[in-house]
């Protein structure tokens, strides 16, 4: 038996879930648009955590959605993370946001696109087969009327995350399906960690840092 629990912060969404097996047994989160992350995130791990009656020393690991995605969220995720996996020598599992994305959806055809919005008119994106197979490596990508004709113009496309509004005001295809209002869970971190732990696929605790895709921009007072 393996107890996970999986610390998803990359973006609004605080999520955490603690999974026996590769099941979610409890799930907490909150899409609070002030990235309250720092408050929410320890109370939400206790109350998973006590909706169990699991104590912190029966986890078998812990596993943090590892980027792209907010900075400062990432950064506060995945310190909690490796301050979990240091004081309780159990091992860190590292997950994709794009990948738990795009375990959301359910589809017998076409391709699926998670996205995460970025600044202007950028979103992080990957591509991904309806069997949730990696088809598109994930990259910075400014979108315009163009974006994803290739594979609209062979099939159906189902978009989703928070890139979906600004890429629904550019593409008007027939094939394009915009899933709204989803952002990345630890729900479906539940199972991605535990084929991993499996595995053991895991990181250096010491040494892990988040995936930013790109460098952080610190924006300059106006005063």
């Amino acid at each position: 038996m393996a107890l996970i629990l999986n610390i998803e912060t990359a973006t609004t969404n605080c999520s955490v879930s603690l999974a026996k097996d590769g099941k979610t047994i409890s799930l907490a989160e909150d899409n609070d648009k002030s990235y309250s992350h720092s408050e929410r995130l320890h109370i939400y791990i206790q109350e998973v955590l006590d909706k169990s009656k699991i104590q912190l020393k029966d986890l078998d690991a812990v596993a943090v959605s590892k980027g792209p995605g907010s900075y400062t969220g990432l950064r506060i995720g995945v310190s909690a993370a490796k301050g979990l996996c240091y004081s309780l020598d159990i091992p860190l599992i590292s997950i994709l946001t794009l990948e738990s994305l795009v375990n959301q959806v359910k589809a017998e055809k076409g391709y699926i696109v998670p996205m995460l919005d970025a600044r202007r008119m950028e979103v992080y994106s990957s591509v991904y087969n309806f069997r949730h197979e990696l088809v598109r490596d994930i990259e910075a990508q400014i979108l315009d009327e163009q974006s994803f004709q290739k594979i609209l113009n062979d099939t159906k496309v189902r978009f989703i995350g928070s890139g979906v509004v600004k890429t629904k005001s550019l593409i008007g295809h027939k094939n394009a399906i915009f899933i709204d209002g989803k952002l990345p869970s630890a729900n479906e971190m539940s199972l991605l960690s535990y084929e991993k732990y499996k595995k053991s696929d895991t990181e250096d605790v010491a040494y892990f840092e988040p995936f930013y895709l790109k460098d952080f921009v610190a924006l300059k007072s106006k005063n």
